[in-house]
């Protein structure tokens, strides 16, 4: 019998991510990523509704490609992070298209849009019995990383309501007011009171089961692999031995290093939230909880929704009068286009807080969270009076412990599937996958050096 060793079945034991180096005697040939990650990675999808629109093509989308990209007016408020984020423009989630494979559904781009936003699925039109999606690639993370924290997965959003009954156009709410899905019949219902999502997460304080996790994550990893590299190293050639050997041992330095550091991780808690608090004072709060949730290692994945689709909140408070659906619909009118560039700059502006927050708290080896997450912002629409599917607004922050090369704009020639990009974050995560979704067969290019062991 042949065995096949693999960098998973070497290493999956220890429940972090851990790349090994080139080994000849391997098969497939593995190459690895820079450093050696002893430290979880994370994932943060922060969805806006309604899609983005400016008062002119360019006020969210920036013109040149590369490195040397100008930041447009919606993305200002990303200005100090410039280095930690990516703009990726022209992906497209083409399952959410009425007219997709031929098929004609009609109104109902929203719902459509963000019931198939993480699943890249297409939905069955109903508003009541047969709801249909797929699951929802956050949940194929969860399934492969969730395991080592108390809560798997955190589904927050700030508009609640049920999911059953219709909301858009023949749709169930089901689709309208949840991205994350268990599987194709099983929406993850989001929470929206902070108070309660302070105690889900703490109970009231910090657990000692969650005092004892993370102290336990910083003992040595060498202790869930020794026996797998003492089988491993017999079936090595002479320098294979040797290569497995100083990676162990550089392994085990770094190990030393983020134990004896001067400032670990800690992780105090916050007074509980009040609640009935007004919706600028929740955003902030649930920033916040989010942040505190990865600190804690309560969770490393999260899904967030500002609003449902095709909310209607006003946003008199920052000058953008009106319903934000209605406004969408904006037939290119230059007042609507005013106010609807003021309403995206500031989700934008709320998006940089989170990564701000993440930006600040420190690992023990000195990386900040945000170094060891992907934070994803977009929306189930680019185009809110066209209810465009493709040429989606996609910002992604962080490095993911490497695997991906933030400070750029990247321009894609022909519309990519989203669910492309889904998979280069499973990867990234520590979750292998060669396919997700109808459209996801490949890992999207240009973001790093994404691993696909």
């Amino acid at each position: 019998m042949t065995t096949k060793l693999t960098r998973r079945a070497l290493f999956g034991a220890a429940g972090v991510a851990l790349s090994i180096p080139v080994l000849e005697s391997l098969a497939p040939r593995r190459a690895a990523v820079a450093g050696v990650p002893l430290l979880p990675r994370r994932l943060i999808v922060w969805y806006v509704p309604n899609g983005i629109n400016g008062s002119t093509p360019n006020a969210f989308r920036p013109v040149a490609a590369g490195s040397d990209y100008a930041l447009t007016p919606m993305l200002a408020p990303l200005a100090s992070l410039r280095a930690e984020v990516q703009v990726l423009t022209g992906l497209a989630n083409r399952p959410a298209q009425a007219s997709y494979m031929g098929s004609n559904d009609g109104a109902g781009d929203h719902a459509r849009g963000t019931g198939s936003f993480l699943t890249n699925a297409r939905i069955t039109k109903t508003e009541g019995a047969g709801v249909r999606n797929g699951v929802s690639f956050d949940q194929v993370a969860a399934a492969a990383i969730g395991g080592s924290t108390r809560l798997p997965s955190l589904q927050l959003g700030i508009d609640g309501g049920s999911s059953t009954g219709g909301c858009d156009s023949g749709y169930s709410c089901a689709y309208a007011r949840n991205i994350s899905w268990a599987d194709a019949t099983t929406p993850v219902p989001k929470l929206t009171n902070p108070a309660v999502v302070f105690d889900r997460l703490f109970a009231g304080g910090e657990s000692a089961s969650l005092r004892a996790r993370r102290q336990a994550y910083q003992t040595s990893v060498l202790d869930y692999i020794r026996g797998d590299a003492a089988r491993l190293q017999p079936m090595l050639g002479a320098t294979d031995r040797q290569k497995l050997d100083e990676y162990l041992t550089a392994v085990r330095e770094l190990e030393r290093r983020i134990m004896a550091a001067d400032a670990p991780m800690t992780c105090t808690l916050p007074p509980r939230p009040v609640e009935g608090l007004a919706y600028t004072e929740l955003v902030a709060v649930m920033n916040n909880l989010m942040a505190l949730a990865l600190r804690c290692d309560a969770t490393r994945v999260i899904t967030f929704m500002l609003g449902n689709a095709g909310s209607g909140r006003d946003y008199s408070f920052i000058g953008a009068a009106g319903a934000h659906h209605e406004i969408s619909h904006h037939m290119s009118d230059p007042d609507k286009l005013a106010r609807l560039q003021t309403i995206g700059t500031w989700e934008v502006q709320q998006f940089a807080g989170l990564l701000r927050l993440l930006d600040g708290m420190r690992e023990p080896d000195g990386t900040s969270l945000l170094d060891n997450s992907a934070v994803l912002f977009s929306s189930e629409i680019a185009d809110g009076n066209g209810h465009l599917h493709y040429g989606l607004p996609v910002v992604l922050a962080g490095r993911c412990g490497g695997a991906l090369s933030p400070g750029r704009h990247v321009v894609y020639a022909e519309e990519r599937p989203i669910a492309n990009l889904y998979l280069a974050l499973l990867n990234a995560l520590g979750a292998s996958a060669t396919s997700f979704g109808l459209e996801g067969t490949r890992v999207l290019e240009n973001l790093g050096a994404v691993s696909t062991a």
